[in-house]
């Protein structure tokens, strides 16, 4: 049998060509906006002027410039993709579809995480083959990261990778039908700072109409810098460059100082007199905002999205087990550790080992990070939408125990991700330093889990009753 021609679509910046697999037709690396260069790295994306011809869309794009991330004897390349592949244009999305053929579709927009300073739609957990073979058009998204992404800085417009996000909603609404999608009946989802952006959408007026649900993974609706906070962040960068505090100075400095620069705000302690360090000292950028998300929901769409959100039963051992810290923590690290993120650390301490009796400090330093980086966060968010939303808000808790690092990663940050994307018995995410350890995936789960997802994204009910605010529970996945 002859080979198919590989698909070509019109959009309206121009054609693209595809390539076709099994699963569908993937279209890679389509620019949402103008590449963001000089001054532009600093400005609000700007619309794309298109390209004549036919435009190759079978090779990937370039990434955000990033550092390279180390989690000790964890293989987290599946997650964090190439790093940084440098290029000028990566501003774009990835369009994996089952057929480029008008069929209106459900579309769903994966925001991929990585600390607000690393991670692309090029690692190997988002193929979106999954969603194609199960009839939605899925489309991953690139945004700006780091001190061009999030800093704030004199002169330019605040949470610029929040507005890529936007940018790259509207690049759906106007396109995606060309690739068999429905622009009335999108879902945006995202994991950790893609979670947290996507909580903010819900809050931000000018989301309004791009999207019809909304998916928020071990997120965080508190995750956001206060404006105190944010200017203590620019004053560390800034001097750590020897620049001032401009974009007239930014604009000069190439991405490679603002890559190098980043070890040099480790441990920046950012509490105030009025707000703890909602990332524990993890990463040096967040949203920066005047209110939470969790607290600001009138103002944006929330009331008129359908949520799914929750987390995973022991989100803090992603940052404690790969380095050891499970045996080598004590008791003055996990009074360090809530001291970042609690006003009374003595109190939420003292909580903390009343709810796991015995614990060891190792697993307290878990809990007292898992408790204040997702947990806190996402509980907030769901109980504020689902007072104004009408029961129109799905909560979930993932429990599956990983069997990596022999056996002690557990339910960790991000292991609920191969079964969102049904990849969970691929080889590479196995072996004792594998995501999912050397054992296999349970049968079942990631069909269970990723059909969720599905039917959620194709009519708001993921199977299960809605969150109800006088019985606050939450469908369990794996545990």
């Amino acid at each position: 049998m002859p080979r198919q021609a590989d698909p070509v679509v019109e959009t309206p910046a121009g054609a693209v060509r595809g390539v076709r697999d099994e699963s569908g037709e993937r279209f890679r690396a389509l620019p949402y906006a103008a590449a963001p260069v000089g001054a532009g790295r600093f400005a609000a994306p700007m619309p794309h002027p298109g390209w004549p011809g036919v435009r190759d869309g079978g090779r990937p794009s370039p990434t955000a410039p990033q550092p390279a991330r180390d989690f000790g004897r964890l293989d987290m390349s599946p997650y964090f993709g190439p790093g940084w592949v440098p290029g000028e244009e990566y501003l774009t999305v990835d369009v994996h579809t089952p057929a480029a053929d008008g069929g209106g579709r459900p579309v769903m927009v994966f925001v991929h995480g990585g600390g607000f300073v690393t991670g692309s739609n090029r690692a190997a957990l988002y193929g979106g083959g999954a969603f194609a073979r199960d009839g939605v058009v899925l489309v991953t998204v690139n945004y700006r990261l780091g001190v061009p992404g999030f800093l704030e800085l004199a002169g330019a417009p605040a949470n610029r990778g929040l507005l890529d996000v936007l940018a790259a909603l509207r690049w759906v609404r106007g396109s995606v039908a060309a690739f068999g999608g429905d622009p009335g009946n999108v879902t945006v989802f995202g994991q950790s700072a893609g979670a947290t952006l996507v909580g903010a959408l819900l809050a931000t007026p000018a989301a309004a109409g791009l999207f019809r649900r909304a998916i928020v993974q071990s997120g965080n609706g508190c995750g956001a810098f206060t404006p105190e906070q944010a200017q203590r962040v620019t004053a560390a960068v800034a001097a750590s460059l020897g620049v001032e505090p401009t974009v007239e100075a930014f604009a000069l400095v190439p991405d490679e100082r603002f890559v190098a620069v980043l070890p040099a705000l480790a441990g920046l302690d950012l509490r105030t007199g009025t707000a703890s360090d909602p990332l524990a000292g993890l990463s040096p950028f967040s949203l920066v905002l005047p209110a939470q998300p969790a607290d600001a929901l009138a103002d944006g769409p929330a009331a008129d999205v359908d949520l799914l959100i929750g987390t995973n039963t022991e989100e803090g051992n992603l940052y404690v087990v790969p380095q050891g810290g499970l045996e080598s923590t004590t008791d003055a690290d996990v009074l360090a550790v809530a001291a970042r993120v609690h006003a009374d650390p003595a109190a939420a301490l003292a909580a903390h080992r009343a709810a796991r009796p015995g614990a060891t400090p190792g697993e307290l330093r878990s809990a007292v990070l898992g408790r204040a980086l997702f947990e806190a966060g996402t509980a907030r968010l769901a109980q504020a939408h689902a007072r104004i939303s009408g029961g129109r808000t799905h909560r979930y808790s993932f429990g599956y125990r990983s069997t990596a690092l022999g056996g002690r990663l557990g339910a960790a940050h991000t292991v609920e991700l191969p079964f969102v994307f049904d990849v969970a018995d691929e080889p590479w995410l196995h072996g004792d330093t594998g995501l999912l350890g050397p054992e296999p995936a349970p049968a079942g789960l990631a069909a269970r889990v990723h059909g969720a997802w599905v039917a959620f994204a194709s009519t708001g009910d993921p199977g299960w009753a809605a969150y109800d605010l006088r019985r606050p529970v939450a469908e369990a996945f794996g545990g």
